[in-house]
């Protein structure tokens, strides 16, 4: 009778452990906000003005830490994004509005590609939150940018 109750509480044991593991293995983040383009392409949606903090160190150390807006654009022939200062930078860091902060790709799960625009072209790493309204970017010894969706 024991080894009975034994082998049925493994078996309960087995089957709770198993569903778990099925769920963990469906269960997906929450969905980040996408958009469809004419061409039928949909990529992550990061279009719209972001706030921007600069945190330069390294080579760029002197330019200091300030703050900016960026207006994110999505081109609709490519996926392809750009991301234009709405403010002038301090004198430190001397960019004037208008200018491009970054450029990169999309695809429906993010960013593929992305590179920071300050003196040269500067390929660089990122990071987005679960729910698609932070990115941090790091173009390495350089500058470290943190975007928050306004």
């Amino acid at each position: 009778m024991k080894s009975k109750i034994t082998i049925w509480a493994v078996c309960f044991v087995a089957l709770i452990a198993w569903t778990v593991l099925a769920f963990a293995q469906t269960a997906t983040p929450s969905a980040m906000k996408t958009v469809k383009l004419p061409n039928g392409q949909e990529v992550f949606d990061i279009s719209g003005e972001w706030d921007v903090l600069a945190e330069n160190y390294g080579v760029f150390a002197i330019f200091g830490t300030y703050s900016n807006v960026a207006q994110i654009t999505i081109r609709k022939s490519d996926g392809s994004f750009h991301a234009v200062r709405m403010k002038d930078n301090p004198p430190t860091a001397p960019k004037p509005a208008g200018s491009l902060i970054m450029i990169g790709n999309l695809d429906k799960n993010g960013i593929t590609k992305l590179d920071v625009l300050a003196t040269e072209k500067i390929p660089s790493t990122w990071k987005i939150t679960e729910n698609g309204n932070k990115i941090d970017v790091d173009a390495p010894n350089k500058v470290r940018m943190t975007f928050t969706r306004k």
